[in-house]
């Protein structure tokens, strides 16, 4: 029997709410299933997913197929990253407490990723127009400084090319060696 995680659809119309499932691939998508390991709700910003990661974890290691949406999802959540791990300490690149302190350091980086993330999403619209404005302030000052750079070397070249003296013949005088004799 090839199990499948995947997703199974609920809620109305246009308003789709998914269960994350352990489920036969023959079993139809909405129907049987072996086990219910989370949810996932597309609607909200960011998506709101819960995940047991330890069913997810023991269910990868005993051959499930994640789809390509639930892929994403155990790895949002890290599963696979803990699956992973497991396969390291079964082959003895490192034991459990390192495998346990590198999946606690990967999840605290990823809380903060999603944290400011989070932030950035609910800034309220002034705050998005002070800082686009800030932004582009910021982005003129770096250009007219380019400008005046540019002005003041232009300025430099042609006080340098004032300064050249002409080019006269040794011996005589700039008039005479105009002018060519008329016989």
């Amino acid at each position: 029997m090839s199990v499948k995680i995947r997703l199974q659809r609920h809620g109305r119309s246009k308003s789709p709410f998914y269960h994350v499932v352990v489920a036969d691939s023959r079993a139809p998508r909405d129907g049987k299933f072996i086990e219910k390991i989370g949810s996932y709700l597309p609607q909200t910003q960011p998506a709101t997913i819960e995940l047991d990661v330890d069913r997810a974890t023991y269910w990868l290691e005993n051959g499930a197929q994640p789809t390509d949406t639930c892929r994403a999802i155990l790895s949002y959540k890290g599963a696979l990253m803990k699956s992973h791990l497991a396969v390291g300490v079964k082959k003895g690149a490192f034991t459990q407490e390192q495998a346990d302190e590198k999946f606690t350091k990967w999840i605290s980086e990823k809380e903060s990723k999603v944290k400011s993330h989070v932030d950035r999403v609910k800034m309220t619209a002034s705050e998005k127009v002070a800082a686009k404005l800030a932004e582009e302030a910021k982005v003129n000052k770096a250009r007219l400084e380019k400008l005046a750079a540019k002005a003041a070397a232009a300025e430099a070249a042609a006080n340098a090319t004032e300064e050249v003296p002409t080019e006269e013949t040794p011996g005589v005088p700039a008039e005479e060696a105009t002018e060519t004799p008329a016989e």
